[in-house]
């Protein structure tokens, strides 16, 4: 059935007879008023309703200021939310569901992934993220077994390395609810405290804390529902933005001329993901360096991340543009070279995204404009032709950053 959910779900529900109806709560401006609405048209036809909290660790209201007030740092934040002690443990899967019966004439919708023709055909562009990814709840359990028995020993450290699968890569699996924070947060409890998992309590906290940083992002989203629209901080709405369509695009298509950019937006273009650490980097080159506006930025993340989150997606942007809640500091603004040399030291990433300078030595990967004529040659390398030169020079660009977002605070 097609239309508005507020008006079909109570004709569906007096049909098939239905007693209860229940759900789990959303919390984004758009959705939490078409939940309201579908619950006071269900309640006033006679239904019994109720909706409950499986996406979150806690609800976002129930993690204040000592003055009842809404949070705006994170640490803080944090500190509180675990005041509250550990989250509820989740129950157990049923044995089995009984389905409900149709009466005559109100037909199911079979869900799967052929009927609901949920992957695009003619032209098929999803190879990649069909290569990369199985969706489903079992594909999710299996992801967070791997996490524990794996990349959690050393989280720490190796969580900001894009050379080697060092994150949970679970960020999908819980944006479209395969899996929820609270089986998360007590299978890793789990795991360490028996010791299936190696890992050390401190890599264990650090991972539950970007858990935590999920949570946060959505206590902002809940009391700012135009968070991927409106700076949070409204100093930065007379932030002097540049029009650079050409230079966007050469961002969007990793053609920038900086290798862990480029190795970044082409990851993401072919799997629908690119790693926590390469996105802040993006995400500042085309802020600071390129002074295009944040928003482009999430909406371009929002039109291609298959983990695209309404509350992470826009609280992170904002984190790095400076205009968020907890932001970065304005001054801080990464270089592409130093991140790629300290965080993808041999290149691996990069050679693996940017094939066409993969020939080049080590030492050059992160700079090819470096290179002599004579290593490039024997690299196959033509900057400008085969791989394309900067297309901003970072001093000049830091500097212009720095002005700009030194008048804005003045």
């Amino acid at each position: 059935m097609r239309g508005d959910p507020a008006e079909i779900l109570p004709r569906v529900a007096a049909q098939a007879k239905v007693d209860l109806v229940t759900w789990s709560r959303r919390y984004e401006g758009a959705t939490i008023a078409l939940d309201a609405a579908i619950k006071s048209t269900l309640t006033e036809a006679g239904h019994r309703v109720s909706t409950f909290n499986a996406a979150l660790l806690n609800e976002p209201w129930q993690v204040t200021t000592k003055t009842g007030d809404p949070m705006k740092v994170f640490s803080p934040y944090w500190r509180a939310a675990r005041a509250l002690g550990e989250p509820p443990a989740p129950d157990p899967a049923p044995a089995r569901i009984v389905p409900l019966t149709l009466p005559a004439g109100l037909a199911g919708m079979a869900i799967s992934r052929e009927d609901l023709a949920l992957e695009p055909t003619q032209p098929d562009w999803a190879g990649g993220l069909r290569e990369a990814w199985a969706p489903g709840e079992a594909s999710a359990a299996r992801a967070l077994t791997d996490f524990l028995t794996g990349p959690l020993d050393g989280y720490g450290e190796g969580r900001n390395r894009p050379d080697y699968v060092s994150t949970s890569r679970l960020s999908p699996h819980l944006r479209f609810g395969e899996i929820g924070p609270r089986q998360i947060w007590h299978a890793t409890r789990s795991a360490v405290e028996s010791g299936e998992a190696s890992a050390s309590s401190s890599d264990s906290e650090k991972f539950l804390s970007e858990i935590g940083w999920r949570e946060f992002s959505y206590h902002l989203l809940f009391y700012h529902p135009e968070l991927a629209t409106r700076n949070f901080n409204a100093r930065f709405d007379a932030f002097p933005w540049r029009r650079d369509a050409a230079a966007l695009k050469a961002w969007q298509r990793g053609a920038t001329g900086y290798p862990i950019i480029d190795a970044g937006l082409r990851e993401l273009w072919t799997t629908g993901w690119m790693h926590n650490r390469v996105r802040m980097i993006v995400a500042s080159f085309l802020i600071k360096h390129l002074l295009i506006d944040w928003r482009e930025g999430e909406a371009w993340f929002w039109d291609t991340l298959v983990d695209a989150d309404p509350a992470n997606n826009a609280a992170s942007w904002q984190w790095v543009a400076g205009s968020g809640a907890d932001a970065a500091p304005y001054f801080r603004i990464f270089n592409p070279v130093t991140q790629g040399l300290k965080f993808d030291p041999d290149g691996l990433y990069v050679r693996r995204w940017v094939p066409e300078i993969a020939a080049l030595p080590d030492a050059l990967i992160h700079e090819p404009w470096k290179a002599d004529a004579g290593t490039l040659r024997r690299a196959d390398v033509a900057l400008g032709e085969t791989y394309p030169k900067p297309i901003v020079d970072l001093d000049a660009g830091r500097e212009r950053a720095l002005a700009a977002l030194a008048a804005t605070r003045d």
